[in-house]
């Protein structure tokens, strides 16, 4: 069949499995985001029993498949009295996961800042709050969002396994099509280019105006 013919046909099922997709992957980055900080700040707390789980969190995470975690969460967990739907356990797996990832890179960036703004902040009573949110952390994230960008990237290709789990994404409605056309091609060929239009249209421009909209707010541009 050719191209033009098979997006005709399938064109409305793909653009609900991309909305899916992009649902998973938006929510995903809010969990992974929030998971990153807590726990990359907790991991350098002062406290031993803060700072021990959070690196219990980090390397059981990192350590683990990711497709072991996201059965885990929705196999398994039902057996604890925990039930999750499929479309939630799929965003909080993926989100829980690259966000331990994530959480390295926010321990390395604020440990990044130059002592001196620790010790300027320090001189100046402020409280180990307001010296991480005012001082400490605006130049912290302008040394994170680079390689965040690319952690987005991963997280947007590591929602394809929600399909493992029924949730209809992207990924679910190209198998679905093939299992039913056994056009691979077609199939797994037009979900290959919307994934890659979603990390080079909107994610990779995304990242570099929030890089430079931090480098200007920090008067560094």
């Amino acid at each position: 069949m050719p191209i033009w013919e098979f997006l005709q046909k399938y064109s409305s099922v793909l653009m609900h499995g991309t909305w899916v997709t992009c649902l998973q992957f938006v929510l995903a980055v809010l969990v992974a985001v929030s998971v990153a900080l807590v726990m990359g700040i907790g991991k350098l707390s002062a406290n031993p029993l803060i700072r021990g789980t959070c690196v219990v969190y980090i390397e059981l995470f990192r350590g683990t498949s990711l497709l072991v975690q996201l059965y885990w969460i929705f196999f398994v967990l039902p057996l604890f009295g925990i039930t999750l739907p499929n479309f939630t356990a799929g965003f909080i797996s993926v989100g829980l996961n690259y966000g331990a990832y994530g959480a390295e890179l926010v321990r390395g960036a604020i440990q990044a800042v130059p002592r001196g703004q620790w010790e300027a902040a320090t001189a100046l009573s402020m409280s180990p709050f307001a010296r991480m949110r005012r001082i400490v952390l605006p130049q912290a994230i302008a040394i994170m969002l680079p390689p965040w960008g690319n952690l987005l990237i991963e997280l947007l290709k590591g929602t394809a396994l929600v399909s493992l789990i029924s949730v209809t994404d992207l990924m679910f409605q190209a198998k679905q099509i093939n299992a039913s056309t056994y056009l691979s091609a077609q199939a797994f060929g037009t979900a290959l280019i919307i994934y890659y239009l979603f990390a080079r249209v909107l994610i990779t421009p995304s990242m570099r105006w929030a890089e430079h909209a931090v480098a200007r707010r920090l008067g560094r541009s």
